[in-house]
């Protein structure tokens, strides 16, 4: 290839190859790459550089991205971003001690501090648990005229709430909000979702408002964090009143919304209210997955005169072609039997056997009770959210 002369090889190129080695965690490789970069008439520079970090950060290579910086600052002229991209990488970690390090190697070589250096180190200091050195890393950032951005602040907002101190993350925001720096929907959705595990949901429902007002547009996680709140609290109207909000919020619910509620719904008896939740579905155009049929024949296997119902959502699962989970066909196929309902049982055998789906076909040797069969299929499935 290299002595071709119908191929032009540039850095790029080399830069998919250190991707390529990073994603298949072969750090010695992209490293050795970049090494013999020059056989190809390709001199590297400090921007390949950056990019051989970055990926092997990417992938949590740090100690070989550490090695090799180590050796190829005496090559290259290093920048700002070269050791921000390693401090970064430091901070995804949580290795505050390595973050240090390389931020006070970084002043020693006379290299520029510039704000995303420190708030890389900031994120470092935090998720490693030293917000009290973090905070004066901040006041000398201060100090230097660096001035912080939102991302600065969402850092230790971030860092708070995971400490579950609301109080001080609330702070932070009403900084924020002084200083007209916006957060974004993520770190909105931090305090939201540390809100409502306090049991704190009408402020969460201020900051809901709040985000909207300010420009910033919720997504799923934002609705469903409260969501999840109102549904372990059995607060159907609550919840119910919430999922029609989204749609007029246009965000549309999602898989994880509509089982919570329809579980919620299920296991407080309002099968009325099931079948509206169902044609709001249909009328979203929202196809309801494994999960969600697991939801509803789960719930009404367990409620008294409802196997008529399990039965019903069983069978338009089997008409729509999506296999169900070995424990729905077993849960079903105990509650007939316990009843004598063996009429039933043989209607939904011969259904699944009439089936397009291979997998459906061999399930109905589940429905018959054949336990060798329940040994070649898949036997637990972690997100049926009914129990």
């Amino acid at each position: 290839m290299r002595d071709s002369r119908s191929y032009v090889i540039n850095g790029e190129i080399f830069w998919l190859i250190f991707k390529a080695y990073s994603r298949a965690n072969l750090p010695d490789g992209a490293i050795r790459s970049f090494n013999r970069m020059d056989e190809f008439g390709v001199m590297p520079t400090v921007h390949d550089l950056d990019k051989l970090l970055y990926f092997l950060c990417k992938r949590k290579h740090l100690q070989q991205a550490q090695q090799f910086f180590d050796k190829a600052k005496n090559r290259l002229s290093l920048s700002a971003k070269t050791y921000s991209i390693l401090l970064s990488g430091w901070g995804e970690i949580g290795d505050s001690d390595k973050a240090r390090e390389l931020f006070e190697a970084m002043l020693e070589q006379g290299c520029p501090v510039d704000l995303l250096a420190y708030n890389n180190l900031l994120g470092a200091l935090c998720k490693g648990g030293c917000v009290d050195e973090a905070k004066n890393v901040f006041h000398d950032m201060l100090s230097k005229r660096v001035e912080p951005d939102a991302f600065t602040y969402s850092i230790f907002i971030h860092s708070y709430c995971s400490a579950n101190d609301v109080q001080s993350a609330f702070r932070v925001l009403d900084k924020m909000r002084r200083y007209n720096l916006l957060p974004n929907v993520f770190t909105y959705n931090c305090i939201i979702k540390r809100l409502c595990k306090n049991e704190l949901v009408e402020e969460a429902y201020q900051l809901l408002d709040e985000m909207i007002s300010r420009g910033v547009k919720p997504d799923i996680w934002s609705y469903n964090a409260i969501q999840a709140y109102h549904c372990d609290h059995c607060e159907v109207n609550r919840a119910l009143r919430l999922m029609f909000r989204m749609e007029k919020d246009k965000c549309l619910p999602d898989r994880h919304t509509y089982n919570m509620v329809l579980k919620l719904l299920i296991r407080i008896g309002r099968f009325d209210r099931v079948a509206e939740v169902w044609e709001n579905m249909v009328d979203t155009n929202f196809f309801p997955s494994v999960s969600t049929y697991s939801v509803l024949i789960h719930g009404f296997c367990k409620k008294k005169g409802k196997l008529e119902e399990a039965c019903k959502y069983f069978e338009m699962m089997i008409d729509e072609g999506i296999p169900p989970y070995v424990t729905t066909v077993e849960l079903l196929r105990n509650r007939l039997l316990g009843l004598g309902l063996l009429d039933h049982i043989g209607i939904l055998v011969d259904k699944m056997r009439q089936s397009t789906s291979h997998a459906i076909q061999e399930l109905a040797n589940v429905m018959i009770g054949n336990r060798a069969a329940h040994n070649t299929l898949r036997c637990d499935e972690t997100d049926i959210e009914s129990d």
